[in-house]
């Protein structure tokens, strides 16, 4: 009997998914586990795996095409089996058809050699595909030698250079050539949540620099002989923390005209992966120490760049940390995480001249930007909250202690 592939409900809110990509043909072998297709939900693209081995059979909903959770998308069975029901809108099977078309199939691929499977992103396979570009011939930069968006993006670039070569200048047409992509998937719901976030509320953003020699000091100290070494993150989301429970107000969501203020806080730590950007939940992050915190940073950023998260780790934070300083980047302009009332980005630690008394001193300023929702918080709390952030990096001690 044909196993039906279902839309699956990736989280509490998702009420439909659509087929990003199709990545077996109709009327291919599938062993059970192999990922089959890719969709996407509002907050991320994730592979499908065959619930059985078989034959693709069937495919019911084309690639872009968007479906209800529960619904099935294609069937898996044995070639020329009849599916018992298929969507009003198919075309109706018959054992001659699929029997003709696994014949076709036979003829065309008469025999089948193993290769290792290519570690892919969705993004970079669709992008691959809509381009025409051989994902085989790409050597994957990503972690476990993954292929990633912008490795597709390089070999685009290079075989245009090599196309504009061969071609004759003219007058009439630019000499840039032009890429133009439809955005949907992730990006489409990170472009429609952040211009949400900017219109439907009133974000300030205000920054410090916080003197953290001496806790670059101790983090030398601490990881000396250590196989799992702290990192500056490690630091500032430990003192993010315990400044969040001294100032509520900021662990707070922002909902229907009410403010949710949280004793527990839920802390979203921004990862860039290879076609945006995700936040996993660190969830009772006060209830961990400062190894233990680093642990959870660390755990949930890889699976993020790896493509594991599942839904519920990336839901239900009260405060996000985001951070552009291994960019280059120092002061900048977070946008919020809705619903949340508060943002922390990070920049770039540079070493500054600093008086001590008299004497200017070498000293390592690390900037901190932060935005809040002016809806909830005003301009003092939500200074006096950054102060408290600065304190605890500025005397780190007391982070390793409480």
């Amino acid at each position: 009997m044909a196993v039906e592939i279902i839309m699956p409900k990736l989280g509490m809110g998702m009420k439909e998914g659509t087929v990003v990509e199709w990545l077996k043909e109709k009327g291919e072998e599938i062993e059970k586990g192999e990922s089959i297709a890719v969709i996407s939900s509002e907050k991320i693209e994730k592979d499908i795996e065959a619930p059985e081995s078989g034959t693709l059979i069937e495919v019911a909903v084309e690639e872009d095409a968007t479906v209800a959770v529960g619904e099935p998308i294609g069937y898996i069975g044995q070639p020329g089996e009849k599916i018992d029901a298929l969507p009003t809108d198919s075309a109706p099977v018959t054992v001659e058809k699929e029997t003709a078309a696994a014949t076709e199939i036979a003829k065309k691929h008469p025999t089948i050699s193993m290769q290792v499977k290519v570690r892919v992103s969705p993004a970079a396979r669709k992008l691959a595909k809509s381009e025409g570009i051989d994902i085989n011939a790409i050597k994957g930069t990503g972690p476990q030698g993954r292929i990633t968006k912008e490795d597709v993006e390089r070999e685009m670039n290079r075989k245009q250079g090599e196309a504009a070569k061969t071609l004759p200048p003219s007058e009439n047409k630019p000499s840039d050539p032009v890429s133009v992509k439809q955005v949907t998937g992730m990006r489409k719901v990170i472009a429609e949540r952040m211009f949400s976030s900017i219109q439907q509320s009133a974000q300030l953003t205000i920054h410090m620099r916080a003197n953290v020699t001496e806790m670059l000091a101790l983090r030398k100290k601490v990881n000396s002989g250590q196989d799992r070494k702290l990192t500056v993150t490690d630091f500032v989301a430990r003192a993010a923390v315990l400044a969040l429970l001294k100032h509520q107000q900021i662990n707070s969501t922002y909902m229907d005209h009410e403010i949710h203020s949280y004793e527990t806080v839920h802390l979203g730590m921004a990862v860039a992966v290879d076609n945006g950007l995700v936040v996993p939940v660190i969830r009772k992050a006060e209830q961990y120490s400062m190894e233990g915190l680093a642990n959870q940073i660390k755990e949930l950023s890889t699976k993020a760049r790896e493509g594991s998260l599942e839904t519920h780790e990336m839901k239900g934070s009260t405060f996000t940390i985001t951070s552009l300083g291994a960019s280059g980047v120092e002061f900048f302009t977070p946008i919020l995480n809705p619903p949340e009332v508060g943002i922390l980005g990070v920049g770039l630690i540079t070493d500054t001249p600093v008086f001590a008394g008299e004497t200017l001193e070498r000293q390592s300023m690390l900037p901190l930007s932060l935005t809040f929702d002016h809806r909830a918080i005003d301009g003092v709390p939500a200074s006096e909250f950054l102060s408290a952030i600065k304190e605890m990096l500025e005397n780190p001690y007391q982070m390793l202690i409480k």
